[in-house]
């Protein structure tokens, strides 16, 4: 009898450890219309694809668009939750006179800024008097209560968008400002870009905008992307150039942009690449890395200074390697890369975990599809204060008659550590 209590017990803890495992769906964006068609208005939004936790506690997102349906970009909203999954709907990208999204269209990435206001882009919308596909974007910033929406800048507003195009997420500089791409425009000619890139930035207290650095393809790349902030404060991101892949560092103290050229190998002929994504425990750049016309993808590592490259083994040798966000990829408190991979291993999406030491899969949970109450593939994956991950899903969720789910922002308590 003892022997049959003691597996019982045994038994259920382990289903229990198996149901934490399991990303559990917080809100999920219902839509108005024919779930059979996809067709239909999205009032609160619909794929998400942006979330970050405050310092109230509290999450913040954009969902890209407000209708699905139509080929073209529509709206997007920006977005409150709390982790019991309370959520309030903060700002919604009207079309305008003319669809023309002169506010703003298509939101990507928030970051909260050293005034704790919200800040974002959008990839589209920004002029007057043209359709959702036109325009370059816009900077934006609002309240957490959702007040005092502001328009900062509208990109590729000066002559040939020597103001830069296509605004990327922000980070927190250690001046306090806030700093961000462009990924072409500024004053440099790329060809029919019509610019190499920007670094700008952003003065919290007055919304001020400003580019402080040019791209040159000969010299710095173009394309910069991925800007990421090291312990030092200092800034990190990946460009081209005529050598090739490289990393770039932006000192905000003194304006300095230096560049290093990472020399990925070639396999049989066939050339590798990749790009930095995070850093490591060591105080090294990782990212992931492919090899052209080859099944996989793996992990890198590689000194700030583009020496002592390390390329890891494929964890995934599927074809075509899935999609994995390399730019979700962060440094979680268990010590280990976490990220979510959009097709991934069942063609619905994966959370993976890497190992900093050789790459290794460590973790692969493959919870999603079309008719999973998280929905199906991730784009976005964070960790909150508390240890869980937080991540959104672009795609499907639970619905009811009349409706459809356009995407999910889930939890997850994958029993890592506190922040």
């Amino acid at each position: 009898m003892r022997a049959r209590l003691a597996f019982l017990v045994f038994a259920l803890a382990i289903a229990t450890h198996a149901v934490g495992q399991q990303p559990v769906p917080v809100y999920t964006f219902i839509c108005n219309g024919n779930a059979f068609l996809f067709q239909g208005t999205c009032p609160q939004g619909g794929r998400p694809d942006s979330i970050i936790q405050a310092s109230d506690g509290n999450f913040y997102g954009a969902a890209q668009d407000s209708m699905e349906g139509s080929s073209a970009p529509t709206g997007g909203t920006v977005y409150s939750l709390t982790s019991t999954g309370t959520f309030k709907l903060l700002h919604t990208f009207l079309p305008g006179t003319n669809k023309s999204y002169a506010g703003g269209n298509l939101p990507g990435f928030v970051t909260e800024g050293p005034d704790g206001k919200i800040y974002g882009t959008t990839l589209f919308g920004g002029n007057k008097g043209c359709n959702g596909y036109c325009g370059y974007g816009v900077l934006y910033r609002v309240n957490k209560d959702g007040s005092a929406f502001q328009i900062l800048h509208r990109f590729c507003s000066q002559a040939n968008c020597t103001d830069g195009a296509n605004g990327s997420a922000l980070v927190v500089g250690t001046d306090g400002n806030l700093y961000g791409l462009s990924s072409y425009g500024g004053d440099a000619n790329c060809g029919i870009t019509g610019g190499c890139g920007t670094i700008f930035r952003v003065t919290p207290g007055t919304g001020a905008f400003k580019v402080v650095r040019n791209f040159e393809y000969a010299t710095s790349g173009e394309d910069p992307s991925g800007l990421i902030v090291a312990a030092d404060g200092t800034l990190y991101g990946n460009s081209f150039s005529t050598l090739g892949p490289l990393i770039f560092h932006y000192t905000e103290a003194t304006g300095t942009l230096t560049t290093a050229l990472v020399k990925f190998p070639t396999f049989n002929g066939l050339p590798s690449h990749g790009g930095v994504s995070a850093f490591g425990p060591n105080g090294n750049l990782y990212g992931l890395y492919a090899i052209y016309a080859t099944s996989g993808i793996g992990m890198f590592e590689v000194q700030t200074d583009g020496s002592n490259l390390q390329l890891f083994p494929f964890y995934n040798t599927i074809d075509g390697g899935g999609s994995p966000d390399t730019y979700s990829l962060f440094l979680a408190s268990d010590g280990n890369f976490w990220l979510p991979d959009f097709n991934g291993s069942t063609g619905y999406g994966d959370i993976i975990a890497l190992s900093p030491n050789d790459g290794t899969l460590l973790q692969s949970l493959t919870p999603f599809s079309a008719s999973s109450a998280v929905g199906a593939y991730p784009v976005m994956l964070i960790q909150a204060k508390d240890g869980t991950l937080w991540g959104a899903t672009d795609q499907f969720g639970k619905y009811t008659k009349g409706h459809f789910a356009d995407g999910t922002v889930f939890s997850l308590n994958a029993g890592l550590p506190p922040r």
